[in-house]
């Protein structure tokens, strides 16, 4: 590792880009406070209703529906006129008049059964739709359709900024032209949004009711426009449909940042400072990369191995199975500063078999009895169509009595263990569930889930302890939803590119019954450093015919000109985010400069994966070792505090800039192959608040 400590090339930059870094900061603590206007008072008073058209006023300039089609405009304060809808993507039937209300303005669409409802909120323009009829469904938004649209930003894991004219994105080696993202689970937040040519304007979108809504990408004349389909299902839970409209400064993350303010203005935004407070274990997080271990890996020689290495904070998670954790092992990772937790699943249920994973398997006749039955009566099949996916209004309904989950837990924390992963959870796959015995909607399956993790993280879970014992809780690709609960999650760092299941389960040509078709990723064996984890795939290890959209794919996940964090934009102070965790940093070599230099600039951990029978265990930790010591002090200082600016600082898009808090720390990345002000490609740099000089990585002197 290179590691240097400089001042001067950094400070021409640094004051270049200060005015965008303090817009961003003003607009962000001005919405949180509640400066800017809401629905009352003076903005409700100036909404106009004219010749089929709403204005209603808003942040930056005043917006203006046509009741008719629902095409959405703005005209802002310097006289621009910009596109925040186009006419819905479907017939919406006679309309009536719009009429003045309390608050706004409303009128009906009565053959297709819906009311609309509009008024400003904080700045926004706020469009409600709601179902009086039976079900239907509505395609609007549409969006990134303004002829000066130069990009669309949607977060798919922690984000992407995407050209609306790029070649690769408009065509099927983008895989995203004909791609419905659906808003609680393949999106990690309800938001995305579109900046303008000018790079000084944009519109942002927010769907505070995503369940039951998707994002679908469409490509006219070689450009990217992205619309939104929403359907309106009482059984459902779905039946009223909420769009957020806000004009933005142009930032690629600003979407992202009205999205915060959203969830602060509704008392929704957690802080990871708060969690601190509640339970101090979660404080070791701060500084901490994170891995699973394996074999010898999960026992106190190897966590002492790890500690004389210099590796001062971890993560170290392991599954739930025959060789867990022991008591021992847990309190050498406490006496290294390490949080330790078992791998934990409450979604699904089989029938015990040589070959079931221990966290399928459940007492008395949970399976099959709290399997989600669909509307035809049959269960809803589980992960790889094995048993079912439990339905979490049944063990919510039992739970005061039978205690299945608080069982569970206690099991696995009985060796000491601090904290706990509970797989799929929050990811927001949602289930109705038609069974009569503990039928549930989406929302209701949501907010078990809620629920049952709060459990959890404050230690409420176990109602037979005197003492509450909170758990620092992670789950799978956490949706924002959750955000409150969580103190960290694996997955939603991943911007997942559909053809990673085929890559990882070698089915790129058939279906998951038939035979592997290319087994370059790797199975589960050997036993304690499965290749599917511990074995390095380059593009060239798979079959030349699935060379190109491995390679298409990669580039989706990892190009940086199309990275953007809007996850952490939203989220950072408030849970810390991770790849998905069978990505461990070794798995794709060729991502690894990429990946490093993204964990610094976005101060994310990084994920492993250790076994003292890897045959790499040296170099794994040795890359481990220095990496992490690099970015301990950048998170410790910065991991509570929110992004507060991101930067492209070139026309390529290959340096870029973060700010995080009132400058408590800038960090630099140059993802390109060229120095920039003194900063060699392919290298970071970093300043900390009251730290003097710059801290530099360079992670080519590192990784292998």
């Amino acid at each position: 590792m290179h590691t240097s400590t400089h001042t001067s090339s950094l400070a021409g930059p640094a004051r270049r880009y200060a005015p965008r870094a303090v817009l961003v900061l003003a607009v962000a603590t001005a919405l949180v406070s509640g400066t800017v206007a809401s629905a009352t008072g003076s903005s409700a008073s100036r909404v106009r209703v004219h010749g089929g058209r709403v204005d209603v006023p808003v942040r930056g300039g005043t917006a203006s529906i046509d009741a008719a089609t629902l095409r959405a405009e703005a005209r802002t304060e310097d006289g621009r006129v910009v596109l925040l809808s186009a006419p819905a993507a479907q017939g919406l039937g006679k309309v009536t008049d719009p009429v003045r209300t309390a608050d706004g303005a409303g009128w009906s669409y009565p053959e297709k059964g819906l009311r609309a409802e509009v008024r400003a909120d904080h700045g926004r323009l706020l469009v409600t739709l709601t179902g009086t009829g039976g079900d239907t469904s509505v395609r609007w938004p549409v969006t990134a359709t303004d002829p000066a649209a130069a990009a669309i930003q949607f977060p798919r894991g922690e984000g992407l900024s995407v050209p609306v004219d790029d070649p690769f994105w408009n065509s099927s080696d983008g895989a995203l032209v004909g791609e419905e993202q659906e808003l609680s689970s393949q999106l990690s937040m309800p938001m995305w949004g579109y900046t303008l040519r000018s790079g000084r304007a944009g519109v942002g979108y927010i769907v505070p009711t995503d369940i039951g809504t998707s994002l679908t990408f469409a490509s006219r004349d070689g450009r990217l426009q992205a619309t939104a389909q929403h359907g309106f299902a009482a059984g459902n839970g779905t039946g009223t449909y909420t769009v957020a409209f806000s004009l933005t400064d142009g930032s690629p993350v600003a979407p992202a940042a009205d999205y915060r303010n959203w969830l602060a203005e509704h008392g929704q935004l957690g802080s990871l400072s708060e969690k601190i407070k509640q339970n101090p274990q979660t404080a070791k997080l701060l500084g901490a990369f994170h891995a699973y271990a394996w074999g010898g890996a999960r026992r106190s020689a190897y966590l002492g191995r790890l500690k004389e290495l210099g590796v001062s904070r971890l993560w170290l998670g392991y599954d739930s199975d025959d060789s867990p954790m022991t008591s021992e092992d847990v309190t050498a990772a406490e006496a290294a500063g390490y949080l330790v937790g078992p791998y934990d699943s409450f979604a699904n249920g089989q029938q015990k078999t040589a070959d079931s994973s221990p966290n399928t398997v459940w007492p008395d006749d949970v399976y099959p009895r709290f399997c989600v039955r669909r509307a035809d009566g049959t269960p809803q099949p589980g992960f790889h169509k094995k048993g079912c996916y439990l339905s979490s209004q049944a063990f919510e309904q039992a739970e005061p009595q039978q205690h299945y989950l608080a069982e569970r837990t206690r099991s696995l924390v009985a060796n000491g263990a601090d904290s706990y992963f509970l797989d799929v959870d929050a990811a927001g796959e949602l289930f109705r569930d038609f069974d009569p015995g503990h039928s549930m909607t989406m929302a209701e399956d949501r907010a078990n889930r809620l629920a049952r993790m709060r459990r959890l993280a404050d230690g409420s879970y176990d109602t037979s302890a005197r003492q509450h014992a909170p758990l620092v809780l992670g789950s799978e690709s956490a949706g924002s939803w959750a955000n409150e609960v969580l103190a960290f999650d694996h997955g939603s760092g991943t911007p997942v590119d559909g053809r990673l299941w085929a890559m990882e389960t070698g089915h790129f040509d058939g279906g998951p019954q038939d035979p592997k078709d290319d087994g370059a990723w790797g199975g589960y064996t050997p036993e304690q450093a499965a290749a599917t984890f511990f074995k390095p795939v380059r593009t060239t290890d798979f079959k030349p015919e699935h060379q190109a959209r491995v390679a298409a794919a990669l580039k989706a996940m990892y190009d940086p000109r199309y990275r953007v964090p809007l996850y952490e934009t939203a989220l950072h102070g408030s849970l810390v985010n991770v790849e998905r965790w069978e990505l461990p940093f070794g798995k794709l070599p060729e991502q690894k400069t990429t990946r490093a230099l993204l964990a610094m600039l976005y101060n994310t951990p990084l994920n492993f994966v250790l076994s003292d029978k890897d045959p790499r265990n040296g170099q794994n930790l040795r890359e481990l070792t220095a990496l992490q010591q690099y970015f301990a002090p950048l998170h410790q200082a910065a991991g509570t505090q929110w992004l507060t600016s991101f930067r492209w600082l070139t026309d390529d898009h290959l340096v870029q800039r973060t700010v995080f808090g009132d400058g408590t720390l800038t960090v630099t990345a140059n993802f390109g192959t060229t120095a920039h002000d003194g900063l060699p490609g392919g290298c970071v740099d970093a300043t900390l608040r009251g730290r003097p000089g710059t801290q530099r990585l360079c992670p080519s002197d590192v990784v292998s």
